[in-house]
């Protein structure tokens, strides 16, 4: 299944397989029926109506064009979802419930084996994630080992802000102990492109610092999360993790109205985080942490290196199909070396592996939207309508939940393609003479998350940081667009981020910091030695946390 099937639009439909040619150890051959959902630290059977999963995978045996049935989940009612936030609430009982006073280090240990618990489910979840987004087998797996080492690292980096709040400080005649406490209960909503590690990205965090989660799983990359309820309800007390299953217009917005969700963990447009934000009645109560969209901008001077710009660009652009944020979605490229950058960009997107999620080294993979294809399209037609061109063969070409990669030159600003986030193998390049016309760009954009910078003149690299260091969050040199190392800040302007996450700055955007003060006399200096020496408070410690 390589570029040797793709002298057109039949030989994509070729790359969907029949059953028995699905390897042994990546089948589901039973579809999952997930009727469990946890609330109260117990997994409940919803006797009401269920969701069907499909998959992108289509076979020659889905009956009427239709893709794979891989499983059912619960379709939760209004009903429903307020127990499930009465419960989040009472296990925080305005932060004098179990796991908001119990000290870190429990906390700690406690989310520790929920990754031991975690860990031995990758087979399957794995699995999950090539089913339910058409991820290959190489990024699921991936993304897997990458969510356990974020929890990991969170969990280190905890211990590390522990340590530094452990001691006492004293200033003007004050002595004083600055920790971090919890913000209440925190609905989590990752994306599809990666539903585990995007989801552990906010929920982790949340959780270790004492808040109760309300876990709305995506709308693709649902079914993953069933391996992983028990491990919930067995590393955590009853009522910390609830899980919110369901069509998201009917049970997210009544969490939003009460006014009792205090912290919003989403990930996705911004156009439905305004909306969410605007439901809740008490917004100065509540805090939003939001991944949002993105256009990144790859800017390729004349004097780049075009091995290495290619190479990077064909990573950054169709890494996952293009299904990331941090993809680059539009490339402004130096007319004078334009036609060479096309040349070579055309024969790496021929050379990419196209496929089914198992196929060994594949890039290009069926898309989980099924909308996605048509949107796609849309944006080719009105690019070709404009004048642009499709610079590789089989470009744009889809089968079903299939899209092959589509290269378009030149781009302009009366294109659709130029403006909005296409988040697919769709690659906008536009011309440009004067390096005023990819900043004026960048500065009218509606987003401000990242961009990567291609050349070889430090003078003009560094007037191009300077350039931009005010208009997005992170600039690459010489490299694609991406989030790792986790350590790094991953933020946004604009439209594309409210907050900052990294290990470290997760933590705090999920907590706030309190100060516990006292006038320095010498009957405070007894009170507060008698609180810590006998350890009657788990907040006011002074406990070390190797």
């Amino acid at each position: 299944m390589s570029k040797t099937l793709l002298p057109g639009e039949k030989s994509l439909a070729a790359l969907f397989p029949d059953t028995d040619q699905i390897p042994e150890q990546y089948r589901i051959d039973t579809p999952i029926r997930q009727v469990y959902y946890l609330i109260d630290g117990v997994l409940r059977a919803w006797g009401g109506p269920l969701q069907d999963v499909f998959s992108p995978v289509f076979t020659s045996q889905a009956a009427g064009g239709k893709p794979c049935l891989i499983g059912q989940v619960p379709l939760l009612d209004e009903a429903a979802v307020r127990e499930a936030l009465a419960v989040a609430v009472r296990s925080y009982q305005n932060g004098r419930g179990e796991w908001p006073t119990m000290p870190v280090g429990e906390r700690i240990r406690a989310v520790q084996r929920f990754a031991s618990a975690v860990r031995e489910k990758k087979e399957l979840v794995v699995r999950l994630l090539m089913w339910e987004i058409g991820k290959s087998v190489r990024e699921a797996s991936a993304e897997f080992d990458r969510a356990l080492a974020y929890i990991r690292d969170t969990l280190d980096a905890l211990k590390e802000l522990d340590r530094q709040s452990s001691r006492f400080v004293i200033q003007q005649g004050i002595i004083g102990q600055i920790r971090r406490a919890p913000l209440g209960v925190v609905l989590c909503m990752g994306p599809y492109n990666f539903p585990l590690y995007e989801t552990f990205t906010t929920l982790i965090p949340a959780l270790v610092m004492g808040n109760t989660i309300l876990l709305k799983p995506p709308r693709f990359g649902v079914l993953l999360f069933q391996p992983l309820l028990e491990a919930f309800r067995d590393s955590f007390p009853a009522g910390v993790v609830t899980t919110v299953y369901g069509d998201g217009d009917v049970v997210v917005p009544p969490l939003m109205a009460s006014g009792q969700v205090d912290v919003l963990g989403f990930i996705g447009t911004y156009r439905v985080a305004d909306a969410l934000r605007a439901l809740h009645p008490r917004p100065h109560r509540l805090r939003c942490v939001l991944g949002l969209d993105a256009k990144n901008p790859a800017i390729i001077l004349p004097d780049a290196d075009l091995e290495l710009v290619v190479k990077e660009c064909i990573q950054g652009s169709l890494a996952f199909n293009g299904q990331r944020c941090t993809a680059l979605k539009i490339m402004f490229v130096h007319r004078s070396i334009a036609a060479e950058f096309l040349q070579r960009m055309a024969a790496a997107i021929d050379a990419v592996s196209c496929g089914m999620p198992w196929v060994e080294g594949v890039t290009i993979t069926p898309l989980p939207e099924p909308e996605k294809p048509g949107y796609l399209t849309e944006l080719v037609d009105d690019a070709l309508y404009m004048g642009a061109r499709i610079m590789n063969p089989n470009g744009g070409r889809s089968s079903k939940s299939f899209y092959y990669p589509a290269l378009l030159y030149p781009v302009t600003s009366a294109m659709r393609v130029y403006h909005e986030e296409q988040f697919g193998p769709v690659i906008p390049v536009v011309p440009f003479d004067d390096i005023r016309e990819p900043i004026d760009y960048v500065v009218a954009s509606n987003y401000g998350q990242q961009a990567s910078i291609f050349g070889q003149n430090s003078d003009l690299l560094a007037n191009l940081v300077d350039a931009l260091v005010n208009q997005v969050c992170r600039i690459n040199i010489n490299s694609q667009c991406q989030r790792s190392p986790d350590s790094f800040p991953f933020n946004g302007r604009k439209n594309s981020a409210d907050g900052t996450q990294s290990v470290a700055d997760a933590l705090r955007i999920f907590s706030i910091r309190i100060v516990v003060a006292a006038r320095e006399t010498d009957s405070n200096r007894e009170i507060i030695t008698s609180i810590v020496r006998e350890r009657k408070s788990h907040f006011l410690s002074t406990d070390f946390i190797l």
